[in-house]
């Protein structure tokens, strides 16, 4: 459930219509339906409210602060995967013993800013990297609490790229090596075991690949019980998919009881970590037609976003459904929308059925609240847009418009080329 629709044949934003937002703000700009995301909050989170867990919001999918404030706000916690997102959720107030860090790539300057700030865990992913934290803990004079990332060799039926807990990705450690690996981190004097986290792939649209990972993730636990560690956390973490299109996506509910279900024997807290199903449907993309053109071979509707505001399509060839901001009687075309880069891969949508739009026409590119901001960049010397808040009747920037001397902020001709 999301709060844009149609009234009198204008796309509206609760109770704001998004023709006067783009009137004040200017176009491109990002767009978010407080009421939306708390009620994805909310009914995620009440899914599992008959097992012990800790719900921590995905910082990667939506880095905004005043978004990552509403969810904190709810009691949410944050799965963060870099210093600067750390640096983020402590702006926006989050309680650090909901922290937990992941990713592949952590360097020793963010370690120690994380133990630092007292996160409730690190989730490791490699066997250098349980050696790091120990030194990092050791010098500061601090215990660190770990999960080892488990590697399930499970197939999410999900985009190769977003995939994560396949054998041929670069995530966690291997299951068949993780008893030995765990052994080892018993071993190092400033790490205190505290759980298993395990993390598949994102926008998957099926069960069966989530049960198939946590029977392996199960068998693991008893292992290690049996082994005399204390596991207390199983960090299931997220990757539950939206309908971007026709996707037949398992509700949240239907998630939840499948793994609750499944665990009754597991006697630990849950760590979820949801990004993309709760701000998805959340936000949309505000852009303006600038040019229409045509050719023996396709149509070509240009707007003034691009590939730098939203690289999803580029990326992965990724579906968003494209909607008039005015809806009234129009042709339908099959064209390609692209934006202002110089790429030939600067598109939101290629060969699709559409309604013919005009040059300064307002089109809204759904389904973006996830990945949409936080992939942005300054490509081409384009400056990143604003990312706007709605609530009931009112708006707020949350993020302003760049200006050109953004840009160049931090660069420096040196003296011998002045």
């Amino acid at each position: 459930m999301n709060y844009f629709h149609y009234k009198d044949n204008a796309l509206w934003c609760e109770e704001v219509p998004v023709t006067e937002i783009a009137g004040k703000v200017g176009t491109p700009f990002y767009l978010y339906s407080e009421r939306t995301l708390k009620h994805h909050f909310r009914v995620f989170d009440a899914a599992f409210s008959g097992v012990p867990h800790i719900t921590c919001f995905a910082v990667k999918s939506n880095s905004n602060i005043a978004v990552l404030r509403i969810f904190i706000a709810e009691g949410s916690g944050v799965d963060i995967v870099s210093g600067g997102e750390l640096y983020r959720a402590l702006q926006a107030g989050v309680d650090t013993r909901k922290v937990v860090y992941s990713g592949v790539g952590k360097r020793v300057d963010e370690i120690e800013y994380a133990l630092g700030a007292d996160i409730l865990m690190f989730n490791v992913e490699s066997s250098q990297e349980l050696e790091v934290i120990n030194s990092c803990a050791e010098r500061l004079k601090k215990k660190a609490c770990i999960a080892l990332r488990i590697n399930p060799d499970v197939d999410p039926e999900t985009h190769p790229h977003i995939s994560t807990g396949l054998m041929s990705n670069k995530f966690g450690i291997d299951i068949k090596k993780s008893l030995e690996e765990y052994r080892r981190a018993r071993t190092l004097g400033q790490l205190e075991i505290k759980g298993v986290s395990c993390h598949i792939g994102s926008q998957v649209t099926k069960i069966s690949p989530f049960l198939d990972a946590l029977e392996r993730i199960k068998k693991l636990v008893r292992l290690l019980r049996d082994d005399g560690m204390d596991i207390e956390y199983l960090d299931l973490g997220g990757g539950l998919g939206i309908a971007y299109d026709k996707e037949d996506v398992p509700h949240p509910s239907e998630y939840a009881k499948a793994i609750i279900d499944a665990s009754k024997d597991i006697n630990c807290t849950f760590i979820f970590e949801p990004g993309r199903v709760i701000v998805g449907n959340a936000g949309i993309l505000v852009t303006e037609v600038l040019y229409t053109k045509s050719n023996d071979a396709k149509n070509f509707i240009v707007i003034d976003a691009g590939m730098n505001d939203l690289a999803r399509p580029s990326l992965y060839n990724s579906y968003h459904r494209i909607l008039p901001v005015i809806d009234k009687e129009r042709e339908e075309i099959i064209a390609d929308v692209v934006g202002p880069i110089c790429e030939s891969g600067d598109y939101l949508a290629k060969g699709r059925e559409i309604s013919r739009f005009e040059r300064g026409e307002l089109m809204a590119v759904m389904s973006a609240g996830a990945y949409g901001f936080t992939m942005s960049s300054n490509y081409n010397s384009r400056g990143r847009i604003p990312e706007v808040l709605v609530r009931d009747d009112q708006f707020f920037v949350i993020r302003k418009r760049e200006v050109y001397g953004d840009l160049i902020r931090g660069e420096v001709i040196p003296e011998f080329l002045r």
